[in-house]
């Protein structure tokens, strides 16, 4: 494995930095150690690097970074990870899919198709949001520069199931009497284009947007293309 930083080589847990700045992480003794399944270990290393990647950013953290989160040595790192950049990959993975699995559980139990797409909206911009937003972008721009296959097909297959998440909520609105809509595939990419132009607004704060405007020019967009139905 190629270490993501230079420093990274010959690294040991003993001269891991302790998160905080508080100095350096002891070693766990041998005889302390608990072995764990290897899908149990690799869970705990991805689950480790979500929270780095969305404070300093895919390219800002490096295999020391997570083997000091996780609390795990480098070489444990490199014996479960063919790269940092896996590892960072699978990070950025799991927080998007659980992010989403997230908002498709609250829609699902919305009582129509109209409340099931402004939950959406709610959801997709409050004040903790900047953060899956920053993570989304990283996921994209990581995309740019990989050469992985695997991970090609694994951003298309996400953003697809976001597409079919968006149509669905529009599909029942329609199917509800609540809305006419002639044209939900044009919807559905224009509403997550809309998305994702002003999050990318919204993190940028060039001009400065709140999650309300945000909010607001989403609903706006919805009440347009979805035209309610006479009496709705």
């Amino acid at each position: 494995m190629a270490p993501h930083h230079p420093e990274d080589i010959g690294m040991t847990a003993a001269e891991q930095p302790r998160q905080g700045g508080k100095g350096p992480r002891r070693a766990v003794a041998a005889r302390d150690r608990t072995r764990q399944p290897t899908e149990v270990r690799r869970r705990l290393i991805v689950d480790a690097a979500v929270p780095l990647i969305a404070e300093r950013g895919y390219k800002s953290v490096g295999v020391r970074d997570v083997a000091a989160a996780a609390g795990v040595s480098v070489g444990t790192v490199t014996y479960h990870f063919d790269s940092v950049q896996e590892v960072l990959s699978e990070a950025m993975v799991l927080h998007i899919e659980q992010y989403y699995a997230a908002l498709s559980e609250a829609a699902e139990h919305a009582t129509s198709g109209a409340e099931a797409l402004r939950l959406l909206v709610d959801a997709l911009f409050t004040e903790d949001t900047d953060r899956h937003w920053r993570m989304w972008f990283d996921f994209w721009h990581a995309g740019e520069q990989s050469t992985d296959e695997t991970f090609a097909r694994g951003q298309a297959d996400r953003y697809a199931a976001w597409h079919r998440q968006i149509r669905a909520l529009a599909e029942r609105g329609v199917a509800d009497g609540e809305f006419i809509g002639d044209d939900l595939d044009g919807f559905t990419a224009r509403f997550a284009a809309l998305a994702d132009g002003l999050a990318l607004q919204r993190l940028r704060q060039a001009p400065p947007l709140t999650t309300q405007q945000a909010r607001h020019h989403l609903n706006r967009f919805i009440e347009r293309e979805l035209v309610p139905q006479p009496g709705r």
